[in-house]
């Protein structure tokens, strides 16, 4: 059957649009969220391992469709008022509420910094600490993630010294693409096997040698357990960008990371194929031996 359109890898057809359609109809009274509730209990791949639906995706296809002229939604209620949500820019959405956190400098050793506890924050009270510390501290700032993601604080004692942010990888990335040596099909079916860390901060008042590293390699051996504990699925290999302008990866190669290339710097949504933004260096760690068997598995 004809392609209408491909979205996330998959192919969207006449049939799909049809039964869409009827869903639409027999539902007049339903919002363009409701929609997206009601597909996702319909469509199977549009529900996470852990029976949790994928309303923003399944928002984005209705979009997609009906912007294709394929399907006809109901009129987004409240535009007026509220504005799209979807459209606006990080500046304008919501902003970390500030978490009085202690700044004073921390100058001291690995050893003597005493026994570190990694804590997972996400749906927790203390995600608060997380945001603010991450929008305060980190030159990237914060952005509020979508998909599957997991925040961690790390603590010595009372103080946070450390933060992680992982996320659901990228779906195109040419040097892990070729490093895996997975086809199209491998990598629809697998790349939620893949963790990619958006955001690894050491505060700037914490000066610890080493502390970074022995923070990536505590923290990679535990994440496939976490992720499983909140995804029921595990992950089995990770990913990361760095900046070469800014960094040269020397914690993720001292936690035995592989530098596996170089972006093309022409961003998720570029149909230019001329570079847009910078280039970052790709690393990659395997979380398990046989990560590469299980990732080119269907």
């Amino acid at each position: 059957m004809q392609t209408l359109l491909r979205f996330r890898g998959r192919n969207l057809t006449e049939e799909d649009a049809i039964f869409i359609r009827a869903m639409i109809a027999a539902n007049p009274r339903f919002t363009r969220n409701k929609l997206a509730g009601l597909l996702c209990e319909s469509w199977g791949w549009l529900r996470q391992d852990n029976g949790m639906p994928r309303k923003m995706v399944a928002k984005g296809l209705l979009l997609a469709l009906h912007r294709a002229e394929h399907i006809v939604l109901p009129p987004a209620r409240n535009m007026q008022k509220h504005g799209n949500p979807l459209a606006r820019s990080h500046a304008q959405r919501r902003a970390p509420h500030p978490v009085e956190v202690d700044s004073s400098p921390l100058v001291t050793t690995l050893v003597a910094l005493g026994p570190l506890t990694f804590f997972q924050v996400r749906r927790t009270p203390q995600e608060a600490l997380f945001n603010w510390l991450l929008a305060s501290a980190h030159p990237l700032g914060f952005v509020r993630p979508v998909g599957e993601h997991l925040k961690f604080l790390v603590f010595a004692g009372l103080r946070p010294v450390a933060l992680f942010a992982w996320s659901s990888a990228p779906r195109h990335l040419g040097p892990r693409d070729r490093y895996i040596g997975w086809s199209q099909d491998h990598r629809r079916h697998n790349l939620k096997y893949i963790s990619y860390n958006t955001r690894f901060l050491v505060p700037p008042w914490v000066q610890v040698p080493h502390l970074a590293s022995h923070l990536l390699s505590r923290m990679t051996r535990m994440l496939p357990r976490e992720w499983e504990k909140m995804y029921s699925h595990p992950v089995y290999f990770a990913e990361t960008f760095v900046d070469p302008a800014r960094h040269r990866g020397t914690c993720y190669r001292a936690a035995n990371w592989v530098l596996m290339g170089r972006t093309a710097g022409l961003g998720k949504d570029d149909h230019t194929k001329k570079q847009n933004r910078s280039l970052k260096d790709v690393w990659g760690l395997p979380l398990i031996e046989d990560f590469r068997e299980r990732l080119l598995s269907i």
